[in-house]
This record gives structure tokens, C-alpha cells and sequence, in this order.
């Protein structure tokens, strides 16, 4: 794809907000192009932007993307979003008809299994995809060493601007959420972090309903394991790496009802 360009993106991916100095905070996203490229878009400070700015997952945009030049992540899919020119494009796809105008587009993308997404994360630099897990086993919720931002990311929080929007509260979960799963290839089982910020609202919505940090996490749980990864979904998921460390986490979660005629995995190593 052209390093600078206008560009036509499905969102599929929205990672949970965190502190930046220079940023004020980010949001992840990623997505995929018209003709079924990944991008990432980075940074954006989502909460930040006007309503009408502000995408839903599985909504077109149309945006003005710039190469990151010699900055210091060169991912291959990341570019800097000029976010002055962004247009939503229509309602977010339906789920109607078994997620069916979802998976036009997805079905269509290489699904590829961890193994694979790491030789080719060290061959070119690849560091977006979607793994249709073989077996999913767990996901594992382990409270944080630190629960709470570090001196620097609090300051960031607390730092009132004369020139732009004050501060917005944002609480950091207090929690890692990580899936446990297999590759067709795995030769043991992979343990991946979920940084949906969906899964970072439910925890907060169900521990203001629930009470405790321990009953929300276990609403999680059930929610994004037993419902998102339950026998009657074809799951699958959206994942990436983590700058500047060479980190595979799960990014999003895709979980459309399995169908009569699964479509075939498609695979770039054939």
C-alpha cells in the first residue's frame, strides 16, 4: 500500500486507552483496507475526538494516512492518522444473517496460526493478522502487580492544559486477561493477552454493578470464554504486537455463529 495516501478502512480493532505524555493517551486501532490489507493507525487519542469523529468497530472511515518515516516503530502496517480529515462511512456492519457482512471481508484474510504470524513478524515485519485457534482452553485472569498508573501516567491524568480538552478520568483494570490456546501447529499452548477495550469497559460497567473487582472479573471471564468461545462460535482472533517489544497479544475478538459450510482456512505457506 502507498505510504501516503486517503484510504477506505473497515475498524476491526480498538485496544483499552493508556497515558501518554505526548499524546495525552492512545488508543490502538487497527484495521482493514478495500483491498484487504492490514493497517494500524497510531496514535489516536479516541476520547478526545469530536462525536463525529469517533468510530464504532466494524464501521468504514475514510481517513488520510502518512508513512511514519524514519520514526522509531517501523512496522509495516502502522501509519499516522491525519484524524482532521476523518469521515465515518454509514452504520457499523450488522450482525444480522449469521455476521454475514462481517465475514464477507474476513473470511476473505489469510488466517494464519501464531508460529507462522512469528516467521513472518522476523522475515518482513508482519505484526497484524487473525489466528482461528484450534483448541481454546482457558483464559486466565491474573490481578496486576500494579494496580493502578504509574507516578508518571497519573501525573499525565492530573495535568491541566491551557490550550485543548482537560483531562478525561480513566481507570486502569486491575486485571490481565490472556487467552490460553492452540495452533494446528502449536507444539504447546500459547498464552495471549486480551487489550480489547471492550473487554476493559465490561470490567468496569460490572464492577460498578457487581461491587467488587472479583465478581466483575469473573463476569468477564464468562463473558469473552464461555459466551465469546463457546462451541456454537466460530472464534477467532484479531491479533498484533505490542511496541516496542516483539509481543503477540490478542487485539479483538471475532466470534460470528458457526455455519453449515465453515469456509476453508486460508493459509499464506501453502
Amino acid at each position: 500500500m502507498q505510504r501516503n495516501r486517503r484510504a477506505k478502512i473497515l475498524i476491526t480493532v480498538k485496544t483499552y486507552p493508556v497515558p501518554s505524555k505526548k499524546y495525552q493517551e492512545v488508543v490502538c486501532t487497527a484495521g482493514i483496507t478495500e483491498d484487504g490489507e492490514w493497517v494500524r493507525l497510531y496514535p489516536i487519542d479516541y476520547r478526545y475526538l469530536p462525536p463525529e469523529a469517533q468510530y464504532k468497530k466494524y464501521q468504514w472511515i475514510e481517513i488520510d494516512l502518512q508513512s511514519r518515516g524514519a520514526g522509531s516503530d517501523q512496522r509495516k502496517e502502522s501509519y499516522k492518522p491525519i484524524l482532521e480529515n476523518i469521515v465515518l462511512l454509514g452504520e457499523p456492519l450488522s450482525t444480522a444473517k449469521g455476521w454475514l457482512a462481517r465475514r464477507e471481508i474476513v473470511d476473505k484474510l489469510p488466517h494464519l496460526t501464531m508460529r507462522q504470524y512469528q516467521a513472518l513478524y522476523d522475515e518482513d515485519g508482519t505484526s497484524l493478522g487473525i489466528v482461528r485457534p484450534s483448541r481454546i482452553l482457558d483464559m486466565k485472569v491474573e490481578r496486576r502487580k500494579q494496580e493502578d498508573w504509574d507516578e508518571g501516567q497519573q501525573g499525565i491524568l492530573s495535568q491541566q492544559r491551557l490550550f485543548g480538552q482537560s483531562p478525561k478520568e480513566l481507570a486502569k483494570i486491575p486485571y490481565k486477561f490472556s487467552y490460553v490456546f492452540e495452533c494446528e501447529d502449536s507444539d504447546k499452548p500459547h498464552n495471549a493477552m486480551c487489550e480489547d477495550w471492550e473487554l476493559g469497559a465490561l470490567f468496569l460497567n460490572e464492577r460498578k454493578r457487581l461491587g467488587s473487582d472479583e465478581a466483575a472479573a469473573e463476569s468477564v471471564r464468562r463473558k469473552f470464554f464461555d459466551e465469546l468461545c463457546a462451541p456454537s462460535k466460530d472464534t477467532r482472533f484479531f491479533v498484533g504486537t505490542i511496541f516496542p517489544y516483539n509481543t503477540w497479544v490478542v487485539l479483538g475478538v471475532f466470534y460470528p455463529p458457526k455455519t453449515a459450510d465453515q469456509p476453508r482456512q486460508m493459509s499464506l505457506f501453502e
